[in-house]
This record gives C-alpha cells, structure tokens and sequence, in this order.
C-alpha cells in the first residue's frame, strides 16, 4: 500500500484543532506522526500517511484546505 510522508506547519489558529484525527476519520488513510513539535504559537508535525494514492491526495487537499502548510519529506529521517 502507497505511503506518503509529509510536513506539515500549523498556523497558531489551528494548533488546537484535531485535524489529524479527522484524516484519519474521514478519509481511508493510516496517520503516524514519525515528529512533532508544538507549542502555544505554532506547530509543526512529520506525518506519514499510507492509503490509496487517491485517498492520500483526498487528505492533503483537506489539510491545505483547512489552511495547513503541507510540503513532502524527502529523506525519511527515521526509519
């Protein structure tokens, strides 16, 4: 199964917001947060999502959609 990992920077309107909970509600993706790190002012998470590519796509666009800055992690740090 397609997995993807992404970065994604939280704007401090959304820092409180389960956004991350709700991709893995409404969409037919596995979350696992690999980083993070927030505070009261922002945020910041490294986040696999492994899916159908479609439904991978389906969550990003929500998660842009939602004003969540979202770039792709090209070296998996972790492993």
């Amino acid at each position: 199964m397609p997995t993807r990992r992404i970065h994604l920077d939280f704007p401090k309107s959304l820092i409180t917001e389960p956004l991350i909970w709700r991709v893995g509600r409404e969409f037919e993706v596995m979350t696992n947060i690999r980083r993070a790190n927030v505070d009261h002012e922002s945020g910041w998470v490294d986040l696999g999502l492994e899916g159908d590519d479609e439904e991978i796509e389906k969550a990003i666009q929500f998660l842009k959609d939602k004003g969540v800055g979202v770039s792709p992690i090209e070296r998996n740090v972790i492993e």
